[in-house]
């Protein structure tokens, strides 16, 4: 079967993703390689869902060659975060490319706003996403066809109608969630299973990792983002990855309101 042109987009996304439903892993990255013509991009956060990926990748040799890895080296990474970049490179034996912020921009942000300026607002917190990741986004799936991303249902709210597939139309790619019907649980047991590297944090009370100044640790209870930009409101944990018009205006009530992180008090979901 020739690749599908999905620059049509509509129904043949919708097609593929029916397609991709009753696949496991390997087989779902498999289609997605054969059937998704041009360049594809897989962008990791080094977290545990894209780590799962990360093996997948390496196991079925993409990884590096039919999809390339690439990461947002926002500059504010957690010390773990790198390690667990070092030891992925070094156990499947290939290269996470790094995308990183415009000089100029991140000079002009800390200059105008402070170094920690993004707690400020949420406007303020979403210029520094739009620079630290957003904008190095755009230059990563620059010409790409496809875009293979860690994303989960089951990861916030704002996230629970993911699908396996959908065309992205502001990027004029098609996106690929092949975790999106996945558990946490069966993200943990993946890993436990199969040996994959990841995030010492994970093991802290982290389920979500990102920046570290606007992380931290989730109290028992709390949903597994919570622990993301920690002194917004509850509907505003997004940095514009992953929703259209990352610029919008920002609503009222979502301004910051606190400015220390609450205490970890979330157990460790398993350990090695």
């Amino acid at each position: 079967m020739s690749p599908t042109d999905f620059r049509a987009a509509g129904a043949e996304v919708d097609d593929l993703a029916q397609r991709l439903a009753p696949l496991d892993l390997p087989a779902r990255l498999t289609l997605i390689a054969r059937e998704v013509p041009g360049r594809l991009v897989f962008t990791t956060s080094l977290g545990i869902e894209d780590q799962v990926l990360t093996h997948a990748l390496a196991m079925a040799k993409l990884a590096g060659t039919r999809v390339e890895i690439a990461t947002l080296d926002t500059g504010r990474l957690f010390p773990e975060t790198y390690e667990t970049w070092v030891e992925s490179e070094a156990a499947y034996g290939i290269r996470i490319l790094a995308y990183v912020p415009e000089r100029a921009a991140e000079e002009a942000f800390v200059r105008e706003e402070g170094i920690n300026g993004f707690r400020r607002s949420v406007a303020a917190r979403q210029a520094c996403c739009g620079f630290r990741k957003v904008e190095p986004l755009g230059r990563a799936l620059d010409s790409a066809a496809g875009w293979l991303t860690g994303l989960r249902a089951g990861q916030s709210a704002n996230r629970v109608a993911t699908p396996l597939a959908a065309y992205d139309a502001e990027r004029g790619l098609v996106k690929l969630n092949p975790l999106a019907d996945w558990t946490r649980e069966r993200i943990d047991l993946f890993v436990r299973e199969n040996f994959v590297p990841y995030n010492a944090l994970h093991d802290r009370g982290f389920p979500s990792i990102g920046c570290a100044p606007c992380t931290r640790a989730v109290k028992v209870g709390e949903p597994e983002r919570a622990g993301r930009w920690w002194w917004e409101q509850e509907d505003k944990k997004e940095c514009g990855l992953h929703v259209g018009h990352p610029g919008a205006a920002v609503q009222p009530g979502q301004e910051a309101a606190v400015f220390e992180p609450a205490p970890a008090t979330r157990q460790p979901e398993f350990a090695r």
